[in-house]
């Protein structure tokens, strides 16, 4: 099935920057996500236009190329081109461009590419445990029954050997030979382990080395300790031991290094940062039952479009495999996505423009399963108040959620499916709650959406189709002044090349998550007034300025990429906040050799306050002077 995809994969390789700067590769339900040497050297407006690809993020080290749930082919086609994953260079912390990605990145790439491919067999688990509720609240099997007994074990398996698992997508991410690791983990979860535990007598290794009685059967953090270690003796054995002799002892050598370490010091303290999180859990799950919920039901688009549903999501996984029971993750989730899918599914009913309501019919589809990327990236965050919509609708059933303790008893969907991983205990309690959780976010979403609609859905679609076309410019730039002043044109603030926000490549910039504007390639340092107004904002970093006009249109000029990084270096602001400026007039100069040496030096122009000027009109794009018109913004 993956061949029709090849075209969109040998495009993708390419516009990454070709084989040579992929380091690695790997996927999850919706997303490519690749390792770069040079992230400089990715194409990422080149891919966002590709016929296929949704949306490119960079977010925690990470470069995401948005695809839809049909990710797996196009990732077979990638790797075929590639020969195989390259070598990650997720375990030191820097690319092979030498840029050192900082801790947290580090951790939610770790975190993110450990758990990931373990999910379609949690997810296939959860149903079948989901399956296994349903027989026995409808009486069609007995509790007691042998089908019961099978049925479970089905399930459990998956739960009861997570720590072998674990070990091996863990090895795979951390490029430590995986077999070597499950061997390991199958050390940690023997039955005669097991029988010594349960017989309570104090073991001495050696008759030296304590060993500490513990079980880790569906445990997580041990196996993530020991694994960590694992990969540095391995490559230590690998240097140190001569090439002939190698495959014997360095098999060898790591059992017995590890094997000891594991039952001795890195388990035991995992178990014991595993037992702390399990209190810390329960503790929430009695005393702040709420706070999960509404956090996940209401931010998770913003989580997930900065990677931190990464680092979240494994928390529902360990809770389950201390409690039983998942409410940190799971709850709000489905909230979420279900007010996601509602949000994208009025704005299908509401909009004139064919294309949006064609993306939105499919896309409302696949958020209501629990596949939101489509709806968010292709709906909700370029018309913006779908999604103000949503994280209302979701927080609202969130909250509801939490505040009725409901948990589900299995991972897997989060979408409609889900409620069946609501079944559990032998009761239906959490599963009401957790369709009257679904309803509100719907509703509330719903309603929300189409009163938002109303103000922002009234304009014809001949005229959005058109919206952001370059018109004629008028011949003289004095007769723009008389004709536009004060009410709602905007002029260059810099020399240099106009480009649409999409090409500017910052997925924040691009999806105008701050706001409609435009970007310019700069051809020389200085910064000039796009109007008559009052500096509202000078960066502590220098690196942006924020101007009001006379009638209300807020701008920011971001210079660069990332130049927050640079902390003041390079910039020079001539002007502080309140200060009154006349369009033409000096803001800044900057550096712009030095910091293009370091980062992009693409400057965003903003509309701030969009929300209170709904038409946009990009008037101009290409080489511009100071002072020309570029942009227009209106009120309804």
């Amino acid at each position: 099935m993956s061949k029709e995809y090849a075209g969109l994969a040998q495009d993708i390789v390419e516009k990454v920057g070709g084989k040579e700067n992929v380091l690695d590769v790997y996927h999850c339900q919706t997303r490519l996500r690749f390792q770069l040497a040079d992230e400089a050297k990715a194409d990422q407006g080149g891919l966002e236009k590709l016929d296929g690809v949704a949306k490119v993020l960079i977010s925690g080290g990470v470069f995401q190329v948005v695809i839809g749930t049909h990710v797996k082919y196009v990732h077979e086609e990638v790797e075929k081109l590639l020969g195989g994953p390259g070598k990650s260079a997720a375990a030191g912390g820097v690319s092979q461009g030498g840029k050192k990605r900082n801790p947290a990145e580090v951790v939610i790439d770790f975190v993110s590419g450990t758990f990931q491919p373990i999910i379609p067999a949690l997810s296939g688990a959860g149903m079948v445990k989901a399956l296994l509720a349903l027989l026995v609240v409808f009486e069609l099997i007995d509790s007691g029954s042998q089908t019961y007994y099978l049925l479970n074990m089905f399930a459990d398996g998956v739960f009861y050997y997570l720590p072998l698992l674990l070990a091996v997508t863990e090895a795979q991410k951390l490029k430590c030979n995986p077999v070597l690791a499950a061997g390991v983990a199958a050390i940690m979860l023997h039955p005669n382990w097991a029988a010594l535990v349960a017989a309570g007598e104090p073991i001495r290794f050696f008759e030296i080395i304590p060993f500490t009685l513990t079980g880790y059967t569906g445990s997580v953090i041990p196996i993530l300790l020991v694994v960590l270690v694992q990969a540095y003796v391995e490559r230590l054995l690998d240097r140190v031991i001569p090439k002939a002799v190698k495959l014997v002892f360095v098999p060898m050598l790591t059992f017995l290094i590890m094997g000891t370490l594991a039952l001795s010091v890195l388990g035991p303290i995992g178990s014991i940062l595993g037992d702390a999180l399990g209190v810390f859990f329960t503790f929430l799950s009695t005393n702040a039952s709420w706070a999960p919920a509404v956090v996940i039901g209401g931010f998770l688009p913003l989580m997930v479009m900065f990677g931190l549903h990464n680092g979240v999501a494994p928390l529902g996984v360990m809770q389950m495999a201390d409690l039983g029971y998942d409410s940190i993750f799971g709850p709000g989730c489905v909230c979420s996505n279900i007010a996601q899918g509602v949000a994208c599914l009025v704005v299908f009913l509401r909009t004139k423009d064919g294309k949006m309501k064609q993306i939105a019919g499919s896309a409302s589809i696949t958020g209501l399963m629990g596949i939101t990327e489509p709806a968010l990236y292709g709906v909700n965050l370029p018309k913006k108040y779908p999604l103000v919509s949503a994280m209302i609708g979701g927080g609202c059933g969130g909250l509801y959620a939490g505040l009725t303790q409901t948990h589900r008893f299995a991972t897997g969907s989060s979408g409609l499916p889900a409620v069946l991983l609501y079944i559990g205990d032998n009761s239906m309690t959490c599963f009401y709650n957790i369709l009257i959780a679904l309803v509100i976010s719907a509703v509330v979403t719903g309603v929300l959406t189409y009163v938002l609609s109303l103000k922002f859905e009234t304009i014809p679609a001949e005229s959005e189709q058109t919206e952001t076309q370059v018109p004629d410019a008028p011949k003289k730039d004095t007769d723009i002044q008389e004709n536009n002043k004060d009410n709602g044109s905007i002029y260059s603030p810099m020399k240099g090349k106009v480009i649409p926000l999409e090409e500017i490549g910052d997925g924040v910039f691009s999806a105008g998550v701050l706001g409609q504007g435009c970007g310019i390639r700069p051809e020389e340092g200085k910064v000039y007034a796009p109007f008559d107004g009052e500096v509202i904002l000078v960066a502590d970093t220098k690196h942006a300025i924020g101007i009001r006009s006379k009638d209300g249109v807020e701008t920011m000029i971001h210079v660069g990429l990332e130049t927050v990084e640079l902390k003041g270096e390079g910039f020079d602001p001539v002007v502080e906040v309140g200060s009154q400026v006349k369009k033409g007039q000096l803001l800044m100069n900057f550096d712009l050799k030095k910091i293009g040496e370091k980062y992009p030096t693409v400057t965003a122009f903003l509309i701030t306050n969009s929300y209170d000027y709904p038409t946009f009109t990009l008037k101009k794009q290409g080489e511009s002077q100071v002072g020309e018109w570029i942009m227009q913004v209106e009120k309804q």
